[in-house]
Order: C-alpha cells, then structure tokens, then sequence
C-alpha cells in the first residue's frame, strides 16, 4: 500500500472548480493508474494554512498529471504505507482524521426508501460511534467531535445532480480488531469515495 501527497494551489482555476465539483479530482486520481480501475481513496486536508489532498493506493501512482493540473509544477510525494500497517495492534489508541457522508435510510408512507445525510452534529457523531465495531475500532463519547460539515452539490458529466455532504471528524480511537481496522485504513469507511470521503488517517496517541 502507498500513501501519496500533492500540494494544491487554491489560486488555479481547476483547482477552485474541482474543489466545488469534487468529481474532477475523481477522474484525474483514477486516471494515474496503469492497474485495473479499483476506487481509490483521496481526501483533501490542511497543513499549516495549505490545502493539500490525500490518496492511498494498492499501487504506486503517478501523479505528476495531477499535481500539474491541481498543484505546483507536477510535484508530489510517495511513501509506503506498509509501515505504518504493521503497528496496528488491538488495544493501540491513534488520534485520527476522518472525512465521510454520514447517511440514514428511510422509508416514506409511499413505500419509497430514502438515504438521508445527518445534518446534526449529535446525529452526525452517533453515526461514527454505531458503524465504529464494523470497521475494527471504538470511540468514546467526548474523545472525538465531527468538527465541519460542507455541502457539495454540482452536476457529473452525464448532466445527474450530485447532493452530497462531508462531514470531518477528529479525535481518538482505540483499535478493537487490527485485521479489520488495517482494512478499513486501504478501503475507507461509508458512502461517497468517489467525492473525497471515506478516507481514515491516523497517528499514534502519545497521551
């Protein structure tokens, strides 16, 4: 596994469009791929005032296209992931950065089912807490917060509206089932991969 860095330059018109249409960052991610077309994690983050973006991949990448498109003169950075992989162990407590679509489903007197976003930080954090076991971990009430929540709403190419939310999580977890949690670390954690969300980063917790 790989884990990859470009800078962004925010002042680029692409840049400025693909951060409202995060499809466009899709499409160029996948596209830095020889292999077969598996969806590949991206997140976009901040470091020090900077806007950067994130890729873990199954392959090593070549980005250059892309961070000549979104960043600085085609620059990026490439590590293993392998690493970091091999310290997880059940009971290990990381600070953690999630990006997600956090989402319910209803049902309408129709019939109809529905996936609804939660659009509260109380609902939104609750979500995190209940899919939490499934993924390989657990978190604690007041060790984490869901911390910014942003609308995207754009069209793809085939003219569908795409209304989706990102919700940005922060704060500590515990490592319940490393096997899990190793996976959920390449594969990403609920809906909307494809717009940036889904992506777990962490470090460990030196309290």
């Amino acid at each position: 596994m790989y884990l990859s860095r470009i800078w962004l330059d925010t002042e680029r018109r692409d840049t400025i469009k693909a951060m409202a249409a995060p499809s466009k960052f899709h499409g160029a991610v996948e596209n830095a791929f020889s292999s077969e077309r598996d969806r590949k994690l991206w997140r976009l983050d901040s470091l020090n005032g900077k806007m950067l973006m994130l890729v873990v991949s199954k392959d090593m990448p070549d980005l250059a296209k892309v961070a000549d498109q979104f960043g600085y003169t085609g620059k990026y950075e490439t590590k293993l992931y392998d690493p970091l992989l091999e310290r997880i162990e059940n009971g290990s407590r990381w600070k953690f950065c999630l990006t997600a679509n956090p989402t319910c489903k209803k049902t309408l007197p129709s019939g109809k089912k529905l996936v609804c976003a939660h659009i509260t930080a109380k609902y939104q954090e609750k979500w995190l807490a209940d899919k939490a076991e499934n993924y390989g971990f657990s978190v604690s009430d007041g060790e984490f917060l869901a911390v910014q929540s942003k609308w995207y709403k754009f069209y793809k190419r085939d003219n569908r509206m795409v209304d989706i939310l990102s919700v940005t999580y922060d704060g500590v977890l515990t490592v319940t089932d490393a096997d899990k949690f190793k996976e959920t670390l390449c594969k990403g954690i609920g809906r909307g991969k494809a717009y940036g969300m889904g992506m777990l980063t962490v470090v460990r917790y030196e309290k």
